[in-house]
Order: C-alpha cells, then sequence, then structure tokens
C-alpha cells in the first residue's frame, strides 16, 4: 500500500496554504507532518486520507502490486484519528465495540473483550462514552484505531487529553504497528513521533 502525491496543492478562497507537493508514503514506513499552528498539517492529513479534496494535483492509492485503489473506497484501508472524529456517546463501550467491528474487522480477530483489557476499559463496559473523560474517549478512539484490521493509519494529535499514563500507552501500541502499517502522525510534540522514520515540514511546501 502506497500514497503518492504529484504537484499537490490547496487553497481556501484565494489563499494558497501549499503548492507543490510532491510524496510518496509507503507501507511499512512511519511519516510525522510538522509545522506551525495554523500552517497545514490537518488539511494535508485530510487530502493524504482522502476526506478532503485537493485544489491542484493529483492524489493516487495504490496497492502492493501497483493496483489503483478508487479514492471512494480508499476508507476501507484507513482508520484516523482526529480532534473532529468522534465517536457515538449515545452508546455503551460495549456497543460501541460491536458497532465499529462490524464495519471493520478486529486485528488479530481479537474479541471485544480483549480489546477493552488492552484500553485498560473493561470496568467501564456498560458505561455510555457519553459519561467517559476525555482521556477514556481518546484512549478509546486511539483503540479503534490501533486494533482495527487496517493498512494505513492517521493520527492527529494523538496525544490530546492524555495524561502521563496514557502518553505511555500511547507509545507503546503506536510502535506496535509501524512496521505493518502506513502511519503518519500530525503533531508538534516531540514524544508523539520521535520514532517515526520521516519528518515532512510543511513549511517547505508555502
Amino acid at each position: 500500500m502506497q500514497i503518492k502525491l504529484s504537484k499537490v496543492g490547496k487553497k481556501f478562497q484565494r489563499e494558497w496554504i501549499f503548492r507543490n507537493v510532491d510524496l510518496t508514503l509507503k507501507q511499512g514506513q512511519s511519516y510525522v507532518l510538522i509545522g506551525p499552528n495554523g500552517s497545514g498539517k490537518s488539511t494535508l492529513m485530510l487530502i493524504l486520507s482522502g476526506l478532503l479534496s485537493a485544489s491542484e494535483g493529483t492524489v493516487k492509492y495504490e496497492k502492493g502490486n501497483k493496483k489503483n485503489i478508487p479514492e471512494e473506497e480508499f476508507y476501507h484501508h484507513q482508520s484516523i484519528v482526529a480532534p473532529y472524529e468522534e465517536v457515538v456517546e449515545e452508546f455503551t463501550l460495549t456497543e460501541l465495540l460491536e458497532f465499529h467491528f462490524a464495519f471493520k474487522p478486529p486485528l488479530n480477530n481479537m474479541s471485544n473483550m480483549e480489546i477493552m483489557e488492552a484500553l485498560y476499559l473493561t470496568q467501564a463496559r456498560d458505561k455510555y462514552i457519553k459519561q467517559f473523560s476525555s482521556g477514556m474517549k481518546q484512549r478509546l478512539k486511539l483503540g479503534l484505531a490501533f486494533y482495527s484490521k487496517s493498512k494505513v493509519l492517521f493520527l492527529d494529535e494523538p496525544c490530546s487529553n492524555l495524561d502521563a499514563r496514557g502518553i505511555d500507552w500511547y507509545q507503546r501500541e503506536v510502535k506496535k504497528v509501524l512496521q505493518e502499517r502506513l502511519v503518519v502522525i500530525c503533531s508538534n510534540q516531540p514524544y508523539e513521533y520521535e520514532f517515526v522514520d520521516q519528518q515532512i515540514n510543511i513549511e517547505q511546501y508555502k
């Protein structure tokens, strides 16, 4: 699996956020998008994920055999965690896991109980998501991404609302998937990305 960007640019109204982005991101490699707040890191991640269209240039998704994946089908292959991505708060934890994994198979055929244990949330299995703390919600969102069977992982500010224990958990779990997936992190916090293979500074595309 790989993502190829050629001469990609994005503008809002008349202002160009970035231009001439040429990148090839490959499965088994990890990347971080860095740059000042408001520089376009999250926007570029949305374009990479197919959730936002570029103003110019092309974005291609390819399987290992170089066969193109249609943009509208790429969501099958990815998991994304971002501040703007929400979970259904009217579900209990058990109901949410059942709902989520009805659409995406769990990694290594993990059971819902095994996933709860990996998230340290077994005591909250019958609790409504709306009753979770912000840190519990963030750990849950990360867990849904880590433990889903997907080849591409997008993480935008992954440690938002996590305490020191939660950050330790994140670092431990993300390192387990680096060799198997294409991982893209959007961050300015070194502890969120210090283990990645390549840094991409959005400022070079201004």
